[in-house]
């Protein structure tokens, strides 16, 4: 039954309470609550895969994405007992993140106007060891030629490493290039590879590409970000949706697809995404894990 108030959502083998649907989340495009619960159920069976085991921190927009932001790791008790927790050691304590493990988690997060869902790139039961290693391509401007460029040039090293790689816009300004892994490496060691592999494509085109954290030291060249390589760091999780007008979602795409005229860091949004999805860009080859040990010893040999 829904009701001005509270609106009824069958997510999988639950109903969730999505409370006041009408809320609108982007004034300018009109989208609701509702609305983007509708999203996150349609999609979960392409965003699922790629968040299951995974410790999350949520960006919530509670009164919208013009008003404040709220980025949330732990998880309060008022959230169904059915919502999957790992609790996470930290400096002093610990934290207890969201796990979303199932298509009512999705929905529910959508009722508490989480608009963004960013991952940790291990899961739960094997928190040291991330199976993901991100490169996250961000132009000092809303350059996305400067993108498509240094996507080419670290994609072309990646083949040379024979570490294949994914493409996802980010749904803001840049790309990120994403290698699965064997999950045999610990965090420090991934973030030293990664940075490695950053500084030697910087080093070879000092023009274009950097590394330099502060952003005073980027003058007008791309910064190849390494950062979310950290252990708890997190990155925007596959078909997550972005708190910028027109609501532009995070989402996988193939190679071929970069030098599309259309494409740019917002290509696809909730209204457009599915049709992507569908067609499981990440298939093949390249969603094969990789060692790092073998690629490091042709990294070395190349530096």
């Amino acid at each position: 039954m829904s009701t001005s108030s509270t609106r009824a959502v069958r997510a999988g083998r639950r109903t969730v309470d999505v409370h006041r649907p009408d809320k609108v989340l982007f004034p300018d495009d009109g989208i609701t609550k509702a609305d983007l619960a509708d999203y996150y159920r349609s999609v979960a069976p392409f965003m699922l895969p790629h968040l299951r085991g995974r410790p999350l921190m949520l960006e919530r927009h509670p009164d919208g994405i013009t008003g404040p932001r709220f980025m949330q790791k732990d998880t309060p008790d008022s959230y169904p007992d059915w919502v999957h927790r790992v609790e996470v050691a930290k400096e002093g304590g610990t934290v207890t993140h969201t796990v979303c493990d199932d298509t009512a988690t999705l929905v529910h997060l959508a009722d508490q106007a989480c608009v963004t869902l960013h991952r940790w790139q291990s899961k739960a039961d094997r928190l040291p060891w991330p199976d993901r290693m991100v490169f996250d391509l961000d132009p000092p401007e809303d350059d996305f030629d400067a993108v498509r460029r240094a996507a080419h040039l670290l994609g072309e090293l990646l083949d040379a490493l024979k570490l294949p790689s994914h493409l996802m816009t980010t749904g803001s300004k840049g790309l990120h290039v994403i290698v699965p892994l064997d999950g045999h490496s610990e965090f420090d060691d991934v973030r030293a590879f990664a940075r490695d592999v950053a500084e030697t494509l910087a080093a070879a085109h000092p023009g274009e590409l950097t590394t330099a954290a502060r952003k005073q030291a980027r003058g007008d060249r791309l910064y190849l970000d390494v950062q979310r390589n950290g252990y708890a760091q997190t990155a925007v999780a596959p078909y997550s949706v972005r708190a910028r007008p027109g609501a532009p979602v995070a989402t996988p795409m193939r190679w071929d697809q970069l030098d599309e005229r259309e494409t740019h860091a917002r290509r696809w949004t909730v209204a457009t995404v599915l049709e992507q999805a569908r067609s499981a860009p990440w298939d093949g080859a390249a969603a094969r894990p990789r060692a790092l040990g073998p690629a490091r010893r042709r990294l070395d040999a190349l530096r």
